[in-house]
């Protein structure tokens, strides 16, 4: 096949109608080879030598070479650990930038760069081609028919986040036609989409859907890595969840139907690792084509990996190629896939520096300066494993975190813990001592009380102790932090009694998470009081374990869809459940914009704050540049119920109930009260109250 010079500009394959241009970043190689393959990779065609390198970047044009390639590369140079160099030719390797993948892969030996002999294994050298069991990148044409495709560009303020596994999603809903379950396709079914609705979500997270593997040792149990979080590709979609469509296009499609209905699609990306693990992983991409370059390597000693997120390896987005992998992936999924915004695993990682985490390294400032992603939503799981890695708060102005505190604070104050009070205003109020910093409005706190990792919100009202025996890591793995409460008795029971806690338990967590300022994530499945039996760790469960089980939608003892519709109509109603602004108190002219209460309606001092067994928290919430009405709020933990004064406020004379969780009390709205009357709190319950004159 003739070869030409071709261009370093564009890194990865490029076709530009007539011919494709191939581009690869290594700064430590000394020979490329593009290797060709059969439409179904499974047959080696050609190796061709890139015959240029500009600025580190290995190219070449292939003038008759057209969508539908398969390829791969071997690269040539040092095979010398102790220096950080892994350079292996025998071992085919994935471009970074591939935009699809084809065949299988299969685990063996010669995926290693090195045989196993002795502790000093990976000083040794393989020979074994491994071609056939790995998958190839293909040549794509990005050409597709958007129509008039468009971002719904949801205000933060409006934003609800409903995160969900493309699999698990659909897999058991039997009103997804069977084709479609499990795929990308199936999270855009007309049933899912009204699903969607009927819950008031505007926003679907989506945990990883770039290529992944399956680590070794979870394939040798015969497990999976169901959540995705160990990435093969930067660029391409995962293959196992097309079904007999294209890749590409399938997930293309299935964004566009969703931004038909209103509702964004956020990815949950993993750019603080690889799947290439640590010295003694595999050589399948990056440690092949360039080790020293993409990988944080020990100081002083470059065969071991600084691994800050505990899978072995970190991405080094300190060297300016690979900050340019990143941003260019970024780009091109929202450039070429439309996607609205990006949820960064361990992104910590993704800002340190030799020094450690710097909320000014090149990975922020660079995505504050691009016009492309500085209009997406930035959204970051604010740790990692290493030094310093707690970052909650410390994300730069632009950014939303996930608030692991508001999580930890709902679920003590709701279990009945003592000595939360003041924590819970704070949290219900955007965490403002968090977040309240460099110019961030209150939608930096993404507040959650379950997400992916840990209990479902079912199991974090059924058990008090995690039951992962079926990962097969005999019981270790998962937190043990769980702040969960079983209410009576551990896991499933038949008890009426213990079920009415439970399901009450479940309505309060919700409610406090949709009445609290900030951003809303709704875990998928909660709403059907979906369980994953115990398990707080499901990442390798693809199967009924892991997937969301509908069984209990419709049924009116657990479905909270209706209810969960409900606290987000209420959000867009009064617009002071959104908090666009920081709360101040009490301000200068002498009103409040939120105030709070003793059981008595006087407003709380600090012997109120500080008494350690209140379980007890009231507050109004004054209307926003005092256009509605206000709100009142009344959360009480405690076993019992607790006598309060519906509370004066300017131009109100009553105040009538719109929500409870009081079983005790009718679901429909409240009467109208007068100020000054004494209502009973029941144990347990929350209320909300809306002000009248």
């Amino acid at each position: 096949m003739r070869v030409q010079e071709g261009s370093p500009y564009r890194l990865g394959a490029t076709w530009d109608g007539r011919g494709t241009n191939f581009a690869l970043f290594s700064a430590n190689a000394e020979k490329v080879e593009l290797c060709l393959f059969d439409r179904m990779g499974r047959r080696e065609l050609e190796r061709i030598p890139l015959p240029e390198r500009t600025d580190d970047v290995w190219h070449g044009y292939l003038p008759d070479l057209v969508p539908g390639q398969a390829y791969g590369y071997r690269v040539y140079g040092p095979y010398n650990p102790e220096h950080g160099h892994r350079f292996n030719h025998h071992k085919l390797l994935l471009d970074p930038y591939a935009k699809r993948l084809t065949g299988q892969f299969i685990w063996s030996d010669a995926h290693f760069g090195y045989r196993a002999r002795s502790a000093r294994e990976d000083l040794s050298f393989d020979r074994r081609d491994n071609s056939r069991g790995v998958p190839k990148a293909v040549v794509v044409d990005d050409a597709f028919t958007w129509g008039d495709d468009r971002s719904p560009n949801v205000p933060w303020h409006e934003t609800i986040v409903y995160e969900a596994h493309v699999k698990g999603l659909t897999n058991l809903r039997k009103d997804v036609p069977p084709a479609w379950r499990g795929f990308f396709r199936g999270l855009a079914a007309p049933s899912v989409i009204e699903h969607l609705r009927r819950l008031g979500v505007t926003s679907i997270e989506l945990l990883p859907v770039h290529a992944f593997l399956d680590d070794r040792m979870l394939f040798e149990k015969g497990l999976r890595n169901y959540w995705g979080y160990n990435t093969f590709g930067y660029f391409a979609p995962e293959p196992r969840y097309s079904g007999d469509d294209d890749v590409l296009n399938a997930f293309k499609s299935t964004v566009s139907l969703l931004h038909q209905a209103g509702i964004e699609v956020i990815l949950d990306v993993v750019y603080n690792h690889t799947c290439e693990g640590n010295h003694l992983g595999p050589t399948l991409s990056f440690k092949g084509i360039d080790n020293a370059s993409y990988y944080w390597l020990k100081p002083g000693s470059p065969r071991y990996y600084d691994d800050f997120t505990g899978t072995g390896n970190s991405l080094n987005l300190s060297h300016p190629r690979v900050l340019r992998m990143v941003m260019d992936s970024l780009r091109y999924w929202v450039e070429q896939c439309h996607v609205d915004g990006f949820r960064f695993d361990l992104a910590t990682t993704l800002g340190r520096r030799a020094t450690g985490f710097d909320p000014q390294s090149g990975f922020f400032t660079a995505i504050a300066q691009d016009p492309v992603l500085a209009r997406v939503k930035l959204i970051a799981e604010p740790w990692d494993v290493g030094l310093g890695g707690y970052q909650v708060g410390a994300f730069p102005s632009g950014w939303s975190e996930w608030n692991d505190q508001f999580r930890r604070t709902l679920r003590s104050f709701w279990r009945g813990d003592a000595d939360q009070i003041r924590t819970l205003a704070s949290r219900m109020t955007a965490s403002a001592d968090i977040f309240r910093r460099h110019g961030r409005a209150p939608r930096a706190s993404v507040n959650h009380v379950t997400v992916h990792d840990g209990f479902t919100m079912a199991d974090l009202v059924s058990y008090t102790a995690k039951r992962n025996a079926a990962n097969r890591e005999d019981n270790r793995d998962g937190s043990d932090d769980n702040i969960s409460a079983n209410w009576g008795m551990e896991g499933p029971t038949t008890s009426a009694a213990i079920l009415g806690l439970r399901e009450k338990a479940r309505r309060n967590l919700l409610a406090s998470l949709f009445l609290a300022q900030g951003v809303p994530l709704l875990l998928a499945g909660d709403e059907v009081g979906n369980s994953q039996m115990g398990n707080n760790n499901a990442y390798c469960q693809d199967n009924d374990i892991g997937w969301v089980d509908w069984t209990n939608l419709g049924n009116p003892d657990a479905d909270l869809t209706e209810f969960i519709g409900k606290l987000a109509l209420m959000r867009s109603t009064y617009p002071q459940l959104q908090g666009q602004h920081w709360l101040t108190g009490k301000r200068r002219d002498g009103s409040y914009d939120v105030k709070w209460l003793t059981p008595q309606a006087t407003e709380m001092t600090e012997k109120d704050w500080a008494f350690a067994e209140a379980r007890f928290l009231a507050y109004v919430l004054a209307p926003i540049d005092d256009v509605g009405v206000p709100l009142l709020i009344v959360l009480n933990s405690g076993v019992d119920a607790i006598p309060f004064v519906l509370p004066s406020w300017p131009d109100i004379g009553h105040w009538a109930r719109i929500l409870t969780t009081d079983p005790e009390q009718p679901t429909a709205a409240g009467p109208m009260t007068e100020v000054g009357v004494k209502l009973s709190a029941g144990g347990r319950t929350l209320s909300v109250f809306t002000g009248a004159p």
